[in-house]
């Protein structure tokens, strides 16, 4: 009896214990889908869905990402709208840097950007500033992306 109750305490505590651990870890890896973003500038936010007009999803494996983003109807004049940009990034508790070596506008190339994620389900917020002197941005980006399955 002594035994079977140590052996159950035992048992309860590694799983407790396992369970912390997988919870503790962010788990980035997978395909996002952008639903929304706020950019805030001098004090003014914007608001965007991107849910209505376009498509944008963010792809990130163990340790580059890439995004893609679209208009759903392009308009008929042949300009599409397209962007892309990806590059490595690392990830250190919930402190997410990306190192953005591909991007269609070269001025943001080379550059980096520190996040602040958090996950809670099936969603990731991503919360940081993007600075990029050569084309005068220097604004707080908050975005919400939901795991596409």
């Amino acid at each position: 009896m002594k035994y079977t109750f140590l052996l159950i305490a035992g048992s309860l505590s590694l799983l407790l214990s396992c369970n912390t651990q997988t919870t503790g870890t962010l788990r980035l890896s997978g395909t996002w889908r952008l639903v929304s973003g706020t950019t805030i500038t001098r004090g003014v936010s914007t608001v965007t869905d991107y849910t209505k007009d376009s498509r944008f999803i963010k792809i990130i494996n163990d340790d580059h990402f890439a995004f893609l983003k679209h208009d759903i109807n392009p308009p008929k004049d042949s300009s599409n709208h397209f962007d892309a940009g990806g590059g490595a990034y690392t990830l250190t508790g919930n402190q997410y840097t990306e190192h953005l070596d591909y991007y269609s506008d070269r001025n943001w190339e080379g550059k980096t950007f520190q996040f602040t994620v958090a996950i809670s389900n099936d969603t990731l917020i991503q919360r940081g500033m993007e600075k990029v002197e050569n084309e005068n941005i220097d604004r707080e980006i908050i975005e919400r992306y939901v795991r596409e399955k």
